[in-house]
């Protein structure tokens, strides 16, 4: 099976499986989450948002895409219905997937693996057993001692984080603040008053302007800023449904209960 994968997510799971061997084109983005990627010379595409639109060198990128003879394009959450219809138009199967919660993750890893001919139990395994073991530790706190958290996807609009995050959250003794995945505002974070502020803007890394953020928003007052619990976490450990997910667990653990937790040093603030 020759796949293009136009999410990182995706080739972080073929990675996890042991599959790179079936990736025939990728994203640059996925180069940057996975590096061996860059010394096997792929054909780079665009990611399943922007695919219909010509790449930066000009090429198209249907035309590449079809250079490297793919029997399927897997794509992941976020999309663009318009990417996918232009790939489906040339004759390519697609598998597009959206995953939502932690268990639509694994559902996913399941179906790609079934694609690449590898088996998917042991890295569904290893994040269970994981999540497992930090929500044990856990476990004993009473209500009042699980931090309120607020974790933030996007800042323009103001967006909270996946399910899957919530998720993560509550695995590592926390209470996740609003509804995964919907807009919020500064007045309605600011009521709520969180005990813990995390932020994972999609697209940019870690690079998020924490101090700029919180001074525009009049957040200096809020609980969590005072006594320095706003932190940074690199979008791809939340924001990529894939095994790094654990990555970002970590993160959140070491913010939640840093007398529990062991520190994570990708964790910013």
């Amino acid at each position: 099976m020759r796949i293009a994968s136009l999410q990182p997510s995706v080739s972080l799971v073929l990675a996890a499986l042991d599959r790179l061997g079936c990736l025939c084109a990728v994203t640059k983005y996925c180069c940057d989450a996975v590096p061996e990627l860059a010394g096997r010379a792929l054909p780079v595409l665009s990611d399943s948002w922007s695919f219909d639109r010509s790449d930066p060198a000009g090429a198209g990128n249907i035309a590449l895409l079809l250079a490297s003879r793919p029997d399927l394009v897997i794509a992941s959450v976020p999309y663009r219905m318009e990417s996918l219809a232009a790939i489906l138009k040339c004759g390519v199967p697609v598998l597009a997937l959206a995953p939502h919660s932690l268990a639509d993750v694994y559902s996913d890893i399941r179906l790609i693996a079934a694609h690449a001919a590898a088996d998917p139990e042991p890295v569904i395994t290893h994040m269970e057993r994981t999540i497992a073991v930090t929500r044990a530790l856990t476990a004993h706190l009473r209500a009042e001692d699980r931090p309120r958290v607020y974790c933030e996807e996007w800042g323009k609009p103001m967006i909270h984080s996946q399910r899957w995050v919530a998720e993560l959250v509550d695995a590592a003794g926390g209470n996740f603040l609003g509804t995964p995945g919907a807009h919020t505002t500064t007045e309605v974070v600011t009521a709520a008053d969180p005990d813990v502020l995390l932020f994972a803007w999609c697209g940019t890394g870690d690079r998020v302007p924490l101090a700029r953020v919180i001074e525009q928003r009049g957040w200096q007052t809020l609980r969590a800023v005072r006594e320095g619990r706003a932190h940074v976490i690199p979008d791809e450990f939340l924001n990529t449904p894939a095994p790094t997910l654990l990555e970002g667990l970590a993160c959140i653990a070491a913010a939640l209960h840093p007398a529990i937790y062991t520190p994570h040093p990708r964790l910013l603030r």
